[in-house]
């Protein structure tokens, strides 16, 4: 019964990873691609703002 315990835990992982695989994939594109991108956009706007500037090393 070792061999059962052995294998369980990899198994699960691999469920799991498929079932995350199927829900990435299934998420991509369609009706919330736009409001998605704009959201991503906008992360990375006010990141862009947010962040200080060196006067001095500039290159």
């Amino acid at each position: 019964m070792d061999y059962v315990s052995a294998l369980v835990p990899p198994v699960v992982m691999a469920v799991f990873f498929i079932g995350v695989v199927r829900v990435i994939v299934k998420t991509q594109g369609g009706a919330a691609k736009a409001k998605e991108d704009a959201a991503v956009d906008a992360a990375l706007a006010s990141a862009e703002g947010a962040r200080p500037t060196s006067a001095g090393t500039d290159a």
